[in-house]
C-alpha cells in the first residue's frame, strides 16, 4: 500500500481537499482508503444503542455489522494510542491510504495553507512536506522549494499524489 498524507491546521480546507480528491483517484481504478487523526475524546456511537452500551459496560472491541456495512470499535482502556504503522496494518488491502494528520510522523505530506488564516507554514520545520497546496495570491510568502499547486484544483492535486506514489 502507498501512503500519502494532508497536514494543515484546523481550517486550512485538508478534510474538503481530501473529500474532492478520492473520487478522483477511485474513478482511475484504485482502491483507496483513510486514517484521520480525531483529538481524544471523540465517539462515533450514541449512548442508549446497545454498542455504545455493551463498550460502556466494559468491551475491549465491538463489532457491528449489516448487509452494507461494518465497523470495528477497540477501546484503549488506558493502553497507549498506537502509531500510524500500527495502524495501518489494521487496515484491509488497498492501493493507497490517504492519512489527515499525523503531522509529525515521517511519511510524505501534502501541506494544506491558507495564509489568510494567519498561520505559520508547516514547511519547512517539517522535512516530510513534498508540496503545498494553498490559495496564496503570487504576493504572498509561499517557499519556492516546494511544488505548489493551487488547493481549488483537485485535478492537479490528484494527478500530483498519483505521480509521487508513483500510482501512475
Amino acid at each position: 500500500m502507498k501512503v500519502f498524507g494532508f497536514a494543515g491546521y484546523s481550517g486550512s480546507g485538508k478534510t474538503t481537499l481530501i473529500e474532492q480528491v478520492i473520487p478522483r483517484i477511485v474513478m482511475q481504478g484504485f482502491r483507496v482508503s483513510l486514517i484521520k487523526h480525531a483529538h481524544h475524546g471523540f465517539d462515533i456511537d450514541r449512548p442508549g444503542k446497545d454498542s455504545f452500551r455493551h463498550r460502556e459496560a466494559g468491551c475491549m472491541e465491538v463489532l457491528l455489522t449489516s448487509d452494507q456495512r461494518w465497523v470495528l470499535m477497540h477501546e484503549l482502556r488506558g493502553a497507549p494510542e498506537p502509531d500510524l504503522f500500527a495502524q495501518l496494518k489494521l487496515l484491509s488491502p488497498c492501493d493507497l491510504v490517504l492519512v489527515e494528520g499525523f503531522k509529525s510522523t515521517p511519511i510524505p505530506k501534502l501541506e494544506v495553507h491558507r495564509p489568510s488564516h494567519g498561520c505559520p507554514l508547516i514547511f519547512p520545520d517539517n522535512a516530510n512536506i513534498v508540496a503545498i497546496a494553498t490559495d496564496a495570491t503570487p504576493g504572498q510568502a509561499i517557499p519556492p522549494a516546494l511544488t505548489h499547486l493551487d488547493m481549488n484544483d483537485p485535478d492537479a492535486v490528484t494527478d500530483f499524489i498519483l505521480r509521487f506514489t508513483e500510482l501512475t
